[in-house]
């Protein structure tokens, strides 16, 4: 059977994605109603509110795009430092991402909810971007732990490929994309039943699976570090 990085394993992969429909269910029912993981939809909306000359609304939907961007870059400055540095730095590169998006979960949540809901869209969409950069395989697919239509379209291919000619690789990707988005809506359904009852501190829901993942990949390291 073959093996897999620890951040390319299958239990990794559905936690970050169940953190992905939370946070982006979270930010359109409490912080304006907008996409803060997956940026088509602001893309979208900016360019409605640029046709329609309202330039605020334009602006409320850039902002968490430019942070998203930034957050790319942010997370590749962060792998280009650390990743297979030597000396003091053991920690693998992204756990410091993983538990900067967990203190950016708990900064959002102690933001009141109105005038400073861009501020609160900027950042998840800042360590949203740090996720899906650093987590782009899983089992050696290609998957997004933020957003769903790749694993949607690549999925149903799969699905293709099975019922058509039984293709025996088909399988386990149809596994791999329907669970992540599986746990996607998952985590969209949990913050649609937290909102009512904690508001804006519902955000903090997303820090289990996050440090979930946290722990699983330093297991891995640890391991990794017996064994060489």
């Amino acid at each position: 059977m073959k093996q897999f990085q620890p951040s390319e394993s299958l239990p990794v992969g559905f936690l970050l994605a169940l953190t992905g429909g939370l946070l982006d269910a979270y930010s359109y029912l409490n912080r304006g109603e907008v996409f803060s993981t997956a940026e088509t939809g602001n893309i979208v909306l900016l360019g409605i509110n640029l046709a329609q000359r309202n330039w605020g609304g334009a602006l409320h939907y850039l902002l968490p795009v430019l942070a998203f961007t930034v957050g790319i870059l942010a997370a590749e400055w962060v792998r280009r430092r650390l990743d297979g540095s030597a000396g003091l730095v053991r920690l693998h590169w992204r756990l410091p991402l993983l538990l900067a998006e967990c203190a950016a979960i708990v900064v959002v949540s102690f933001l009141p909810m109105g005038r400073l809901d861009p501020l609160a869209n900027i950042i998840i969409s800042f360590t949203s971007a740090l996720q899906v950069e650093s987590f782009r395989n899983i089992q050696g697919y290609g998957c997004v732990t933020t957003m769903c239509t790749g694993n949607l379209r690549s999925g149903t291919e799969n699905l293709f490929h099975w019922l058509s000619r039984r293709e025996p690789k088909a399988p386990p990707k149809i596994r791999v994309y329907y669970g992540l988005i599986g746990c996607f809506i998952l985590g969209a359904v949990v913050s649609g039943l937290l909102t009512p009852l904690l508001a804006q501190r519902t955000v903090l829901a997303a820090c289990l699976p996050l440090l979930a993942v946290f722990f699983l990949l330093l297991r891995g390291k640890e391991r990794e570090e017996k064994l060489a």
